[in-house]
Order: C-alpha cells, then structure tokens, then sequence
C-alpha cells in the first residue's frame, strides 16, 4: 500500500469514528434535556400548588375570628406542601442531570482516546 491510499484509508477510518461517536454522544444524551426541564420547572409547579392551597385556605364563610384565623392557619400550614414536593423533585432531577451528564462526559473522552489509540496503532502498520 502506498503512502496516498495509506493517508487515505486512515481519514476515512477517522471520520467513520469520530460519525460513530457523535451518534453515541446524541443517543447518551437523548433524555438529559427532559431531566433538566424538569429540574427547572418543577419548583414553579409546586409553588402554584402552593397559590392555589393559599387561596382556598381562605374560608367564604362567617365564622368567630379565633375560629377563622386557626383555620387559615392550618390552610397556610398545609398549603406549603406543594412547594417543598416540587423542590425535592427539582432537587433530585437536577442531581441525576449532573451525574448522568458527568458520566456522557467521561464517556466521551473514553471513545476520544479510544480514538486516537485505534488511529496511532493503524498508522504503525506497515
């Protein structure tokens, strides 16, 4: 083999590589774009969860003023579930998103020197 096609077969070992590795990197990343929006919006769910209780804690009713202001008590008391739900959810998306996209990372550098090894030991064969 001379040195023309030997530069050539190595280019199209390299492109074949680096096409294969950018199909793995996007079905690797495919899902972390829901885990992150669902990290950004889960936060804003749970406080309109928390709108919502806050407003029906209020009674339409005539009620003694001790007895009113224990019941909105209770209501508003209650009514802070929500947000803390919507932060563990964000709390736990988010830690998932960092980790999974940590190991895409590695992943990725792991078929880059993979890579780069397949094409230093092709170029020694003679």
């Amino acid at each position: 083999m001379d040195q023309v096609q030997r530069t050539l077969a190595l280019g199209a070992v390299r492109r074949a590589t680096d096409c294969y590795a950018a199909v793995v990197r996007i079905e690797m990343k495919r899902g972390l774009t829901s885990l992150a929006t669902i990290a950004s919006i889960a936060p804003f769910v749970g406080m309109f969860g928390t709108l919502v209780r806050i407003v029906c804690s209020f009674p339409g009713s005539s009620m003694d003023k001790h007895t009113l202001l224990g019941v909105i008590a209770k209501g508003l008391a209650e009514s802070l579930k929500p947000t803390e739900l919507g932060l563990v959810v964000a709390g736990f998306a988010l830690l998932s998103y960092k980790y999974l996209l940590a190991q895409v990372l590695d992943f990725d550098a792991e078929m880059k020197s993979a890579s780069l090894q397949l094409m230093n030991e092709l170029s020694l064969v003679r």
